[in-house]
């Protein structure tokens, strides 16, 4: 390895740590739970910039913009996801503690799934498309079960993550959330790609 690409690694290193920091940062002025969800989003947003190419930013400047307009939004989803998490916990519950519902256990496990695999390209989706509000969970919703490769892969950098945190806890203000967001935007960004071709494909040339 030549100094060019050792400084390209510590440079990278030392901006995910950044980000990191103003991930955690942000969440904690925005009260915490109104502010983890648009500060995850400015998170993805200034990580896709950043393995994009993108030079010509800052990232305080450019994480506190996508913080902001993206307020509201970020906390309708946080809301969405905070309901969902809280319908399924009580559903668990009252099917564990009735005998006559187990019938449900299907059912309610499917719906968890759906949920997760949709929470994983979120935030992805989100900094990278243009869309309506709920189209954003109906498109992370597709993508997540046409790409089965990139979604347990993502599965499982999040497992590594969780698994080395625990292993370093040192290293949770540097880099708990801004290391996930960057595998999980690459590896949506394969995503993206295919489809994108696949739809490229498919339109009858004129």
């Amino acid at each position: 390895m030549n100094w060019e690409n050792f400084n390209a690694i510590a440079y990278k290193i030392l901006r995910l740590a950044y980000i990191n920091i103003l991930w955690l940062l942000f969440s904690i002025i925005g009260l915490g739970i109104f502010g983890l969800f648009p500060a995850t989003t400015a998170m993805f947003a200034v990580t896709r910039k950043f393995i994009i190419g993108e030079k010509n930013f800052k990232t305080l400047p450019a994480f506190w913009k996508y913080f902001k307009q993206d307020f509201i939004k970020a906390n309708g989803f946080g809301l969405i996801i905070l309901i969902t998490i809280y319908l399924l916990y009580f559903d668990f519950k009252f099917v564990e503690q009735s005998n006559g519902f187990q019938f449900l256990v299907p059912i309610l496990l499917l719906i968890f799934i759906s949920f997760i695999v949709t929470l994983i390209f979120l935030f992805p989706v989100y900094s990278h498309f243009k869309l309506r509000f709920f189209q954003y969970i109906k498109q992370s919703f597709f993508i997540a079960i046409t790409s089965p490769i990139e979604l347990f892969a993502i599965g499982v950098s999040a497992v590594v993550i969780y698994f080395a945190m625990t292993l370093f806890p040192g290293a949770i203000p540097l880099f708990s959330g801004s290391v996930f967001a960057y595998i999980s935007t690459i590896l949506s960004f394969r995503a993206f790609n295919r489809i994108e071709k696949n739809q490229t494909k498919r339109r009858p040339v004129l």
